[in-house]
């Protein structure tokens, strides 16, 4: 009895570890995607009050989330590009935006201005 009870743990965990694996990810994802969306809303009250693109997190006043990664690559008075990786997945998965006169490899995977997008 003890033996099948063991056999059954072990199938039940052989199920719910895989399925919490791709969970969390998910939720990687939504953070990253989270703090571009927030940026992209820092950039244009940075615009407003300097009729510029933040250069720098910093500039934008921007805060990532724990373990997320967010570089601008490119910001002028006439676009900025921005991507953000999480350090969990590795920098096996990446999320971009850009938006105004940015070249959109700067903000790649985004491939329309002011939407974030995600390779996964």
């Amino acid at each position: 009895e003890l033996l099948i009870v063991v056999v059954i743990i072990g199938i039940l965990a052989s199920i719910a570890i895989p399925r919490f694996s791709t969970v969390r990810n998910q939720a990687y994802r939504a953070a990253m995607m989270s703090d571009l969306k927030n940026l992209a809303h820092l950039q244009e009250v940075y615009y407003n009050n300097a009729y510029t693109f933040a250069s720098t997190l910093t500039d934008a006043q921007a805060l990532s989330s724990e373990g997320i990664v967010v570089s601008i690559n490119e910001a002028d008075g006439t676009g900025w590009a921005a991507t953000a990786s999480h350090v969990a997945l590795a920098g096996t998965e990446l999320c971009g935006i850009f938006h105004g006169d940015a070249a959109p490899a700067n903000g790649s995977p985004a491939v329309t201005v002011g939407v974030v997008a995600c390779s996964f």
